[in-house]
């Protein structure tokens, strides 16, 4: 029963923040740390690749206007959702290549406690500089370069794309490197956050889907009845917090900064530290 109750837990720093800039894998890895669940390693990989694809769904469901069309729409409306799914395809490749290469290499040397507190730190930091950035735009009266997904080009793209490669090393935040980059760019923080959800739906499902080919091929995909349970109560959980998530940062970004996450992110990062320095 306890091994349940933490893969829903589990499931729900998963929902939580694999939206927000303060990431997902991070805190994953400190989690278990500290909660150090009895997980198989077979089973622990095939629970990350499930509960990041339920995350996935909260956004199809969600953003399902934007990324899908009805047969009978008009050519207009199937262009604008044709274009949008062309530019989230050109911004994986980067990270697709990069991580294709390097995931293993990643995961044996960088998925440390240290890697993760220097991250969060390092990324708190880079926020609290865009913002400053953006404000002395804002100050000059320089307007914003893109104030909406649509008027994002394939350039812009590839762009955000090669920002999100730095979100493979783990404690750097896949939303939070392609919203910094987004920003950095001349995106506004609405368009810069819908872009970063929109976007992760090819890349989660590709990395989803390598990560459980390796699984599969690699005869570690059977699951006992526990772990079973475990596994959807995990799905569930993350599904339904993402779905909140989603819609609390759409709503947060319209009136704040991401100020207030930056100095999450600095704050986690020095208690894990302090943790670390603890434990020698």
């Amino acid at each position: 029963m306890a091994d349940f109750i933490k893969a829903i837990l589990f499931g729900v720093i998963e929902g939580i923040t694999e939206w927000l800039p303060i990431s997902s894998t991070g805190h994953m890895i400190l989690f278990e740390a500290l909660a150090e669940p009895d997980f198989s390693p077979a089973f622990r990989s095939f629970f990350l690749v499930a509960v990041q694809l339920a995350a996935v769904l909260a956004v199809l469901i969600l953003r399902r206007d934007a990324l899908f069309c009805s047969p009978r729409a008009e050519p207009m409306t199937k262009r604008k959702t044709a274009a949008l799914w062309c530019r989230a395809m050109i911004a994986t490749i980067p990270a697709a290549a990069v991580g294709f290469l390097l995931d293993d290499w990643l995961d044996a040397h960088c998925s440390g406690s240290a890697v993760v507190a220097a991250m969060l730190i390092l990324y708190g930091v880079a926020f609290l500089l865009v913002e400053r950035l953006v404000a002395r735009r804002l100050a000059k009266g320089r307007a914003f370069r893109v104030r909406g997904v649509g008027e994002i080009s394939k350039g812009d793209a590839l762009l955000v794309g090669c920002f999100e490669t730095l979100s493979l090393v783990p404690g750097t935040s896949r939303s939070g490197a392609t919203i910094l980059g987004a920003m950095l760019l001349g995106f506004t923080r609405p368009a810069a956050s819908e872009f970063s959800f929109l976007l992760a739906v090819p890349v989660m499902l590709g990395a989803s889907l390598l990560r459980g080919a390796k699984l599969v091929f690699g005869g570690s995909a059977a699951l006992t009845g526990t772990e079973t349970l475990s596994l959807l109560a995990g799905c569930a959980a993350a599904f339904a917090v993402s779905l909140f998530t989603l819609n609390f940062l759409t709503d947060f970004v319209r009136r704040h900064t991401f100020g207030s996450f930056a100095v999450y992110r600095i704050l986690l990062g020095a208690a894990v530290v302090l943790l670390i320095s603890l434990g020698e």
